[in-house]
């Protein structure tokens, strides 16, 4: 979640407190201020429940995103909003619904256990637990309760928790809502609001027919509020907003530069049978304190996090395959800085919101231009400078021109320096050279 504090959003106003008559060109000026002056969420009318959770967590001017986007959505408009990730959207669309039930409160006696009033559908386990986080808390003072449903977490208890529990905000994903919905534990004919999160990923991951029978089983489009948000639209998702909503509203803030300005980004042209040996040795740098690496597959990840290991680094696997309550672990003992790097697949990356992540490692570079945006936004969060270090090999360097087209940026490509080319200590671990060899995309048709 995102906002901005007391001391981001005041400054001081220069006087000495001495107070003189406005002349014509003082109230040009003070014009011009008051066009600049950056909504604070006091302007909005938001319930005293939800004022005072903002004030309990610092926020009290909005960003770009929010300031854009609440006032129409707090009218009850349906809206779909496309800003770069960690700019605010998660806040602003749970103010909205937040705000919407405290207009329309249910007496105690209508709130049931299995029916929603407000439904957020996330591609990943780690965004949904983001969302549900940030939901809880801006509830602190409101009594609403927010529980979240996702697969990789003990399926009974879940399933308790619905049946037996009033549920005003449900975080879910979509394979594990579907099997809920399937055995009647959970029912969205009463939902107020449809919350889609990065819709973009949702089309990405293959998640869309699952989408499609989620949203046949809620509230008719005409009797729910709509909002759709993710950092990328593209025309599929952007046709399918269309039959999803109503009437809705586009708002779309623009950065100046797609990728994080407070991003230091270099690329490597490095061989394959040389990004180890580069990667350890720069993870031995004292400046790197928090890592994550991104690898295109599992088993690249698998077997890169075995090599790390194998010459001394703290590091872990984050990827789909491992359950839930180890991700979980995994997270707190890296912010704890009990493990130094994480090695992560796009998936399961997608989801990590670590605020003092160093350094980002490509040691494959992307596919997908996107990816690299969302890779790198990892680091130089919460107001920190980071750096992104991408290796291009004979493999994969052909990924490096869509990459500048789209964050319409040069990077600085450069030969690793003799540091980091030094023999590792430890011989790395021999393995059969898999069919296709060790870059390359997999065969259509498989997830990642």
């Amino acid at each position: 979640m995102s906002g901005s504090s007391e001391s981001d959003g005041e400054q001081g106003n220069g006087t000495d407190g001495r107070t003189a008559g406005p002349t014509e060109a003082d109230s040009g000026e003070e014009a011009a201020e008051n066009e600049e002056r950056p909504t604070r969420f006091e302007d909005l009318a938001l319930a005293p429940p939800l004022q005072k959770a903002l004030a309990g967590i610092g926020f009290t001017t909005c960003t770009p995103i929010q300031a854009e986007t609440l006032p129409m959505t707090l009218a009850g408009h349906d809206l779909i909003g496309q800003a770069q990730t960690g700019t605010g959207k998660t806040a602003a669309f749970l103010l909205t619904a937040i705000q919407r039930m405290l207009a329309t409160p249910l007496p105690w006696e209508e709130r049931y256990a299995s029916e929603p009033r407000i439904l957020a559908l996330a591609p990943t386990r780690e965004l949904a637990m983001q969302i549900a986080e940030d939901a809880e808390q801006l509830c602190a003072h409101t009594g609403h309760s927010v529980m979240t449903v996702m697969g990789g977490v003990n399926y009974d208890r879940q399933r308790e928790q619905l049946r037996n529990e009033a549920l005003d905000i449900l975080v879910a994903t979509p394979g594990r809502l579907i099997d809920f919905l399937s055995s009647q534990d959970v029912f969205l004919d009463q939902i107020d609001m449809l919350i889609i999160d990065e819709a973009d990923r949702m089309l990405d991951m293959g998640f869309i027919p699952d989408v499609k029978r989620i949203i046949r089983k809620c509230t008719p489009k005409d009797q729910r509020q709509t909002l759709l948000f993710s950092a990328t639209f593209n025309q599929d998702v952007l046709n399918l907003s269309s039959m999803w909503t109503r009437k809705a509203e586009f708002v779309e803030i623009e950065p100046e530069q797609k990728t994080a300005e407070r991003v230091d980004q270099s690329v490597f042209m490095v061989g394959n049978d040389d990004k180890l040996t580069v990667l350890t040795n720069y993870l031995k740098r004292p400046e790197v304190e928090k890592a994550i690496i991104f690898a295109n597959r599992r088993d690249q990840c698998r077997d890169l996090n075995d090599d790390l290991r194998n010459q001394g680094i703290a590091s872990e696997l984050m990827s789909g395959e491992i359950a839930q309550n180890k991700r979980l672990k995994t997270l707190d003992r890296f912010r704890e800085g009990q493990i130094q790097a994480l090695v992560a697949t796009d998936v399961a990356g997608r989801g990590i919101h670590v605020n003092g992540v160093t350094h980002v490692f490509n040691y494959n570079l992307p596919d997908n231009a996107e990816d690299y945006v969302h890779r790198i936004g990892r680091t130089g969060r919460a107001g920190r400078n980071g750096v992104s270090v991408s290796f291009a090999s004979e493999d994969d360097a052909f990924s490096l021109p869509a990459i500048e087209a789209y964050i319409d940026q040069k990077l600085t490509c450069e030969v690793p320096e003799e540091s980091l080319t030094q023999p590792l200590k430890k011989p790395p671990i021999q393995r059969r050279k898999r069919r296709g060899g060790g870059g390359g995309r997999r065969p259509q048709g498989r997830r990642r």
